[in-house]
């Protein structure tokens, strides 16, 4: 019957692994399955009607499109821009002071429509900073909006404002930068007595004569500091020597041996041998985290066109595989960081000098190089290396927690659906950049991070999830559940407790994989 009902599944659904529809994590975050909105029989918005007639007043046409304010759904988001192009937000960058705004110009609708919403989370703004908030917005635009009663807002109609909108699926919070910064960025508090104090030892460690990788790599381990991190990463991927005195001469010979290789290699893209490597680059370029700028700028585009042309063709057991694209952006933002500490996203790479381009391009590029030496087995004809990491991901799992395991089994769901991608992309499409960043300070502090231990960090990812899985009684909500994880108010904190239970995984079972082995 399992089989059956799996069949059927794949015929007739197409929102189903390896259809074409957005990809989530690096390029942004994941969907959170608990804003997805489904409407009642009963209560789905009549675009037809509203269409149809003319809305003689606002308060006509706020009655007739009663429960259209819901802002997570396309047609609805086209049709208020139609009527209101001074609120009209693009897709994906919905934000709290938009949807906000919308309310205030909805006036009493706010009445009309809230006993047929649910009722409100605990978490939301209190009665007080919903009214200093309704004041500031009359004040700024000069005027006030009146009620149907011409009343003052009372504290019913308070209570009507926040249970809309604390039930309307609004997206996270989160301003873009976060997302590629980490948690100690513009913006955040002054950094503690603890943080200042890891900074001062890592500046200490760096500005010795001959660096004690041993010891920068045990500080990294719980997170490196923003304003240390690039030349700590150059350091901890083999990119620079130790001693401090090279530095400076192995920076400039290894960015020079970068371009003659571009001066070399890049006109070939065009050659027969070369040009569906290049075809497929030039493809994948654009869809790397297509909703931030940064990486929609024609000359990054360039530079990662570069970058991942001349690896391919240097590393032709593999060549270009689909994947490593998102390799590259971790490196490229963190040595970027270095000139740009606002705006990250929207800043203009253009505007820097033509050398520091050329210099973040060749960084970017030669410490890319040395995390794929280590895992280029993921990328060789038929990925063996791939293959072996989630067969050992699923038969650690059904060690540490059978119950997923079953659970998996009973529903038909196979590790490679949904673990290929873990492996392939370094679990980059399902955190947040700034999370991917933080991971990835950890992995270069680790022996073998980006090969041996992301397995017990893959592990750890999924038993995070255990309660959510076990609750999925389906094999399409299996899949759907873990191709897009609510990762989305990911930090700092949440990393570290992953990777401290990887850790614990690690402890338990790397050196004794009869462990985990049947």
């Amino acid at each position: 019957m399992a089989t059956d009902n799996r069949i059927n599944f794949w015929r007739r659904n197409a929102k189903v692994p390896g259809s074409v529809q957005p990809v989530y994590g690096a390029q942004h975050p994941p969907l959170d399955p608990r804003l997805r909105r489904t409407y009642p029989k009963d209560t789905k918005p009549k675009f037809n009607n509203i269409k149809t007639k003319k809305a003689s007043s606002f308060h006509e046409f706020a009655r007739s499109t009663n429960d259209a304010w819901d802002i997570d759904d396309e047609e609805d988001e086209e049709f208020l821009g139609t009527f209101n192009p001074a609120v009209s937000i693009p897709p994906g960058l919905h934000t709290t002071s938009s949807v906000q705004n919308q309310q205030h110009q909805a006036g009493d609708t706010e009445s009309a429509v809230s006993h047929r919403l649910a009722p409100p989370t605990t978490e939301g703004p209190n009665l007080q900073d919903v009214q200093e908030e309704d004041t500031e917005y009359e004040q700024a635009n000069g005027k006030v909006v009146k009620s149907s009663s011409d009343a003052h807002l009372n504290t019913s109609s308070v209570r009507s404002t926040l249970q809309k909108q604390q039930s309307l699926p609004v997206r996270p919070i989160i301003p873009l930068v976060a997302r590629i910064s980490d948690q100690n960025a513009s913006g955040a508090p002054p950094m503690t007595v603890r943080e200042k104090s890891r900074l001062d030892k890592f500046r200490q460690l760096l500005a010795s004569p001959n660096t004690d990788l041993e010891e920068l790599r045990k500080h990294s381990w719980s997170g490196i500091p923003r304003e240390v991190r690039p030349i700590t990463w150059r350091l901890l991927s083999g990119y620079l020597p130790a001693n401090k005195e090279r530095r400076e001469l192995v920076l400039k010979r290894k960015r020079e041996e970068y371009f003659r290789f571009i001066e070399q290699y890049y006109h070939s893209r065009t050659d027969e041998h070369y040009k569906d490597t290049y075809r497929q680059i030039h493809i994948d370029i654009p869809r790397t985290n297509p909703l931030i700028p940064l990486f929609q700028q024609p000359a990054v585009q360039e530079i990662f066109e570069r970058i991942l042309f001349i690896w391919a063709i240097r590393h032709p057991a593999s060549g270009y595989v689909q994947g490593i694209n998102d390799l590259v952006t971790p490196f490229f933002v963190v040595f970027l960081s270095e000139f740009v500490t606002e705006d990250m996203e929207n800043f203009d790479v253009a505007a820097l000098p033509l050398e520091t381009q050329r210099n973040i391009e060749a960084d970017s590029f030669w410490c890319m190089s040395k995390l794929l030496d280590g895992i280029q087995d993921n990328y060789t004809f038929a990925q063996p290396g791939i293959q072996n990491k989630v067969k050992a991901l699923e038969e650690l799992v059904s060690r540490i927690d059978e119950d997923i395991h079953n659970h998996f089994k009973r529903y038909e769901v196979e590790y490679l659906q949904f673990a290929f991608r873990w492996m392939n992309n370094l679990l980059m499409r399902e955190l947040p950049l700034r999370c991917t960043i933080r991971l990835w300070d950890t992995y270069q502090a680790e022996a073998e991070g980006f090969s041996r231990f992301h397995l017990y960090v893959c592990a750890a990812f999924l038993i995070k999830w255990r309660k959510e899985i076990l609750s999925m009684v389906d094999f399409q909500g299996l899949l759907m559940l873990l191709q897009n994880l609510p990762t989305i108010h990911w930090g700092n904190e949440e990393v570290g407790l992953l990777l401290a239970e990887a850790y614990r995984l690690k402890y338990m079972f790397a050196d004794a994989p009869s462990h985990y082995k049947r």
